[in-house]
């Protein structure tokens, strides 16, 4: 087919920049080429959220879905390996768990890892949990490396506002125009779809599809289109966050650390450059300025700004596709930043508006419904594992924790702890986005103490299970002996 016989390009206006709008526009340049004309309408005067500087190994796919250079991407974001996260006070005050990426033992097509670790604990011949995982392994000597093999599995710690950036280059190089200006107001035509968009200067920039980026304002999903929102602050009360970031004192940890307090946790993530830090609360109980003193507390170095703080109701639209617009980013939902989901749940988005796209314009209803299916189903899939951390826990400290021990919790989580606390038994659907190891680990870490396991465990008696939980655990530290430290490996492959 020769361009002549392209179809007339559909047109497609990004409203709002950031992390979520480049995606976007990276994504969709890079894939759908000349069948679109992308258009991203950003203003200089609307500063972003910029604190989602954390994510999981999903993200390397995406990068190499839209043909990103790993370490040119890394040097231009100040980006550092992350293996996983350290979670801190969460079962219990001074009690410590970690959550790796990758793989934790070695799982049969009967049974998977933890009932055999469940099985040598119970003769007495078992290491610790994290024992079993070479990410936690590495992680634990603050070592990273990369082999042929992709022995690691691992994501990034990033600059988001310098992610928004190389990403407009990606994007702009693609074929995506940047059109500077302030959205004064969304027009709607007569069918109800949007029309175009107006700016201050009284430029008017019509669409075909229109993707909402405009954070938390939402101003075409909710602001023009009504399309309602979902509250999900009876299971996550969290509601309100500070971040700072501060001068780098030590060396970076390939991890990142969500220590919990009295109403909620804060995190550390540890870039080339600089410190991301943030405290995560419930303004029910605690204040704005005990939120404050908490976070400046706990920081290692000198903070670079005051904190900025940060507003917001879990939950996600009632539809993230209505009529002619998608909502990504936060104008289509927030979860709180915990499990480092974000950036993920905008990739899959944009990935997903491409394998969905409406070339047809308004033949598009199945499009749009399957693609609210999909992302219903991920976000509430996100939302459990969130709540997991809170509501299996044995902290009684503070109001905080025994409300979140006691709140009744949405039937698909409370189904998945029954089988964890009976059964040592987990699932991964085939879209979902936690893996087996990852519930395992949580409610292990968070102080599920399985009733029964799978006996197929037992077969192997306790001296052939105690000898392959020690190959295993030497394997492990052999890798992890041949890593460079994590410093080290930076400055060789992409110094910032």
């Amino acid at each position: 087919m020769t361009h002549t016989d392209l179809p007339q390009p559909t047109r497609v206006v990004i409203a709002g920049g950031g992390t979520a709008g480049w995606i976007a526009a990276a994504a969709l340049t890079r894939q759908l080429g000349k069948l679109i004309e992308v258009t991203l309408v950003e203003s200089d005067e609307i500063g972003t959220v910029g604190v989602g500087e954390s994510t999981i190994p999903t993200a390397r796919g995406f990068h190499a879905f839209i043909g990103v250079d790993e370490a040119a991407f890394m040097r231009q974001t100040q980006a550092t390996f992350k293996l996983g996260i350290s979670f801190e006070n969460w079962c219990r005050q001074g009690d410590a768990y970690f959550h790796p990426f990758g793989q934790v033992g070695r799982s049969v097509a009967i049974a998977d890892f933890q009932h055999f670790w469940l099985q040598a604990r119970a003769h007495g011949v078992a290491g610790a949990y994290g024992d079993y995982s070479l990410e936690q392994q590495a992680a634990a000597a603050g070592r990273f490396g990369l082999d042929a093999q992709g022995s690691l599995a691992y994501a990034y710690h990033l600059n988001a506002t310098d992610y928004a950036r190389f990403l407009r280059g990606v994007a702009e190089g693609a074929g995506a125009t940047r059109v500077e200006g302030r959205i004064e107001h969304v027009e709607l035509g007569e069918n109800g779809d949007i029309a175009a968009l107006v700016l201050a200067s009284g430029a008017r920039i019509a669409g075909d599809l229109f993707i909402d980026c405009t954070g938390f304002r939402a101003l075409l999903i909710e602001g023009a289109l009504k399309t309602g929102y979902d509250d999900w602050s009876e299971w996550l009360a969290t509601d309100r966050a500070l971040a700072v970031q501060t001068e780098t004192v030590s060396a970076p940890v390939p991890y990142t650390r969500a220590i919990a307090h009295g109403a909620g946790w804060r995190w550390q993530i540890p870039l080339q450059s600089r410190v991301g830090n943030g405290i995560v609360y419930s303004s029910a109980h605690m204040s704005d300025d005990e939120a404050r003193a908490t976070l400046l507390a706990g920081l290692d170095g000198a903070p670079l700004f005051e904190p900025r703080p940060l507003r917001f109701t879990a939950g996600m639209r009632r539809r993230s596709w209505n009529r002619n617009c998608v909502a990504l980013g936060l104008a289509g939902g927030f979860i709180e930043p915990l499990e480092s989901t974000s950036i993920h749940l905008i990739m899959n988005a944009a990935i997903r508006l491409i394998q969905l796209f409406p070339f047809r314009g308004d033949d598009r209803d199945a499009l749009a419904t399957r693609f609210n299916a999909q992302s219903r189903h991920e976000w509430e899939h996100v939302r459990d594992f969130i709540i997991l951390h809170y509501v299996v826990t044995e902290r009684d400290d503070t109001p905080f924790w025994r409300e979140r021990r006691a709140m009744p919790i949405p039937d698909t989580l409370a189904e998945r702890i029954a089988l964890f606390a009976e059964s040592a038994g987990a699932w991964q659907g085939q879209d979902d986005l936690f893996r087996i190891d990852s519930w395992a680990a949580v409610m292990l870490g968070q102080g599920i103490s399985p009733r029964a396991h799978h006996r197929v465990a037992s077969l192997l008696g306790a001296e052939a299970l105690k000898g392959s939980l020690g190959d295993l655990t030497r394997s492990i530290a052999a890798t992890v002996q041949t890593l460079p430290p994590h410093q080290q490996f930076l400055q060789h492959y992409c110094p910032a």
